[in-house]
């Protein structure tokens, strides 16, 4: 006779996943879009159907909010992300045939550069298809504030002596 186990999941919250509440609701309406819509849409107008039933929900969200990008503790950049849900979830929406290994990896490096923790990636296509994403910030590189002035960077160098001093001037 085979015995069932629990696979001991990495730093779950206390239902087993993290934010496995968000994700779960997201997921239904997910699917409650793509049975009452189906798919042939183009993004924008998915993006818009899943505001409606976020907004119907009483779940907070943002729509194409610019979320800053890290690199060796400095911003690089800005990503605008499909949806980002109660400030814990990004969503990806996406109309293709089928899952595309591009928008994984988009989806994973917008994890990776960000606070942002769990991610969906959404696909409206002939058949509807999810994934869902985690990369948690303890397993990210450690970053140092994006608002470094002149000061700030000797003081950081004088505590991290291996660390060389660079700052640029911000032009006016």
């Amino acid at each position: 006779m085979r015995q069932v186990t629990s696979i001991p999941r990495m730093h779950p919250d206390e239902y087993g996943l993290k934010h496995q509440d968000l994700t779960e609701k997201l997921i239904g309406i997910f699917f409650n879009m793509y049975n009452e819509l189906g798919h042939g849409f183009l993004e924008s107008v998915y993006e818009q159907a899943f505001s409606v039933s976020l907004a119907e929900s009483g779940i907070f969200f943002q729509r194409q909010i610019a979320v800053p990008l890290w690199f060796h503790g400095q911003k690089i950049g800005d990503f605008r992300a499909d949806l980002l849900v109660d400030g814990k979830v990004s969503v990806e929406l996406k109309t293709g045939r089928d899952m595309d290994a591009s928008w994984e990896k988009q989806i994973l490096n917008y994890l990776r550069a960000t606070e942002i923790e769990v991610g969906l990636l959404f696909n409206f296509g002939p058949t509807a298809q999810f994934r869902r994403y985690v990369f948690e910030n303890g397993k990210k590189n450690q970053r140092k504030s994006a608002l470094i002035s002149g000061k700030e960077v000797k003081r950081l160098a004088s505590e991290n002596e291996h660390e060389p001093a660079q700052s640029q001037q911000p032009s006016d």
